[in-house]
């Protein structure tokens, strides 16, 4: 057979040395490696739904058992219905109880959040923004003593603090409350760390150049910065006022100044008592209700406590 035939193997064979013309080549499929794929760990799956079921059974478990009335907790499983449904029922009879002593303690607590941790966090925002912006003398200390405040536990100074309290007649009143509670350690360390980040500090000195004062100059410039890790405090600070429980117990007698879950616990005890009523349905419907404001906060500043976490991650 005569003439040129082109086969495959000619058409993209290597040209040959001394020519000028490129001949294209075959490119081989690429194969995907099994380390391009994203690794799935069955272990880390599995400790994971754990802790989930470990954080939504009680959540669910109360939910299903402020629907029922006193004889149902007892005659019911635990994590299904009962054939009574009396949530409203429950809900309306917590509020009217001992004369409406829930709202109350509703109020108290409400107190106690409000100017503890409201106080909590503000103090934790001067002094955070203090110590990672300003040098003056004893700097170091403070940080050796901010350390060793958060490694101290609350419930280690409740005693020390009723003794002092007791010598000042604070005692049984709501200051034995707020007081103490405006003193964060965690938070002002929370603060520090976050402002050393967050707030450049030329853009402080620009700030100066143009005339503005300190106090302009924090609450213009630096205060807008620090939105997400002052949301981040008042979250911890909250909840930790909102749950605190030992300090109360020490500090106040008086039921009329009992936050939620000094008051709740009373109800609880009531059964252990002589002549004292069984009210455990209520007890589990204002438990229910006492975690509803937590959770709407969270839901609510969810965007700016995960934008202040998230703080400082990219470097620019």
């Amino acid at each position: 057979m005569t003439g040129p035939v082109a086969t495959v193997s000619d058409r993209f064979a290597p040209a040959p040395s001394g020519t000028s013309g490129s001949v294209p080549r075959l490119r081989a499929p690429r194969r995907r490696h099994s380390a391009d794929k994203p690794r799935r760990s069955v272990l880390l799956t599995a400790l994971t739904a754990l802790v989930l079921l470990y954080s939504l059974v009680p959540l669910v478990w109360l939910a299903i058992s402020a629907t029922k009335t006193q004889e149902g907790l007892s005659r019911s499983a635990g994590l299904w219905f009962d054939r009574d449904f009396a949530l409203w029922d429950n809900i309306t009879e917590t509020f009217t109880y001992n004369d409406g002593v829930f709202t109350r303690w509703l109020l108290n607590t409400l107190l106690y959040v409000g100017l503890g941790a409201g106080g909590a966090t503000l103090l934790a925002v001067l002094g955070g923004y203090a110590l990672a912006k300003f040098d003056f003398p004893g700097r170091r200390a403070v940080f050796a003593v901010v350390i060793g405040a958060v490694a101290v536990p609350g419930t280690a100074l409740a005693v020390p603090t009723f003794l002092m309290f007791s010598k000042m007649g604070l005692t049984n009143t709501p200051w034995a409350v707020i007081i103490p509670s405006l003193i964060s350690p965690f938070g002002l360390y929370l603060m520090w760390v976050f402002a050393t980040e967050a707030i450049p500090t030329e853009l402080m000195e620009a700030a100066r150049i143009d005339g503005a004062g300190e106090v302009r100059t924090f609450f213009r410039v630096v205060l807008p910065l620090l939105a997400p890790g002052i949301v981040t405090v008042l979250l911890f600070t909250m909840v930790a006022t909102w749950n605190n429980y030992f300090l109360p117990l020490v500090m106040l007698k008086d039921p009329d100044w009992y936050p939620l879950t000094l008051g709740l616990n009373s109800w609880n005890q009531q059964a252990a008592t002589a002549g004292g009523d069984a009210v455990f349905n209520l007890v589990v419907t204002g438990s229910l209700l006492t975690i509803v404001p937590l959770i709407a906060a969270f839901l609510l500043l969810q965007k700016y406590w995960q934008s202040g976490l998230a703080a400082g991650s990219v470097k620019e």
